[in-house]
């Protein structure tokens, strides 16, 4: 039987690896970010009390520590996700630890959604949701590249309408 969780499965189509690299720049910049203001509220605080100068350090070594762990998770993340066009239905594969496989019933479709924000429009990926009746079935693909997500869109919608026609 093939393990529908494969990674080097050539019929799952994965996800833009920009999406691990989007995440771990976020995840760097923010939480760099908030430990240089802890850092410095510390550093105030400790040059007008008594409180350890050695404290300011505290925050940035738990920010390498988050974006360490960032890097290390994201790019196994990214490859957990991916999606397949079956002839009845797009099957969804998420999860590391937790792995799901979801199918979308083409005719059970009521919309095809993008959401394209600042950083993924930077990064040139974009998010598909596909959503149905029932809430078990609705899915989402992070992180597909720009074209392919316009193509997906157009390809589900044309196929949820031919598919549903007799609903």
């Amino acid at each position: 039987m093939i393990d529908p969780f494969d990674p080097h499965d050539p019929s799952w189509t994965g996800v833009s690896p920009r999406l691990a690299t989007a995440r771990i720049a976020l995840t760097a910049v923010w939480t760099a970010l908030l430990a240089a203001l802890v850092a410095a509220a510390l550093a105030m605080i400790a040059a007008w009390t008594s409180f350890p100068l050695w404290s300011t350090a505290v925050p940035v070594v738990l920010a390498l520590v988050v974006i360490g762990v960032t890097a290390w998770w994201a790019p196994r993340n990214r490859r957990a996700w991916g999606y397949r066009e079956d002839a009845d239905d797009l099957l969804v594969r998420s999860g590391v630890m937790f792995r799901r496989v979801v199918a979308v019933p083409y005719g059970r479709m009521q919309f095809v959604d993008l959401n394209i924000g600042p950083v993924a429009r930077r990064f040139g990926y974009a998010r598909v949701s596909l959503h149905s009746a029932s809430t078990k079935t609705a899915a989402v693909v992070p992180g597909v590249p720009h074209d392919e997500a316009l193509r997906l869109r157009h390809r589900l919608t044309e196929l949820g309408e031919s598919r549903g026609a007799g609903l």
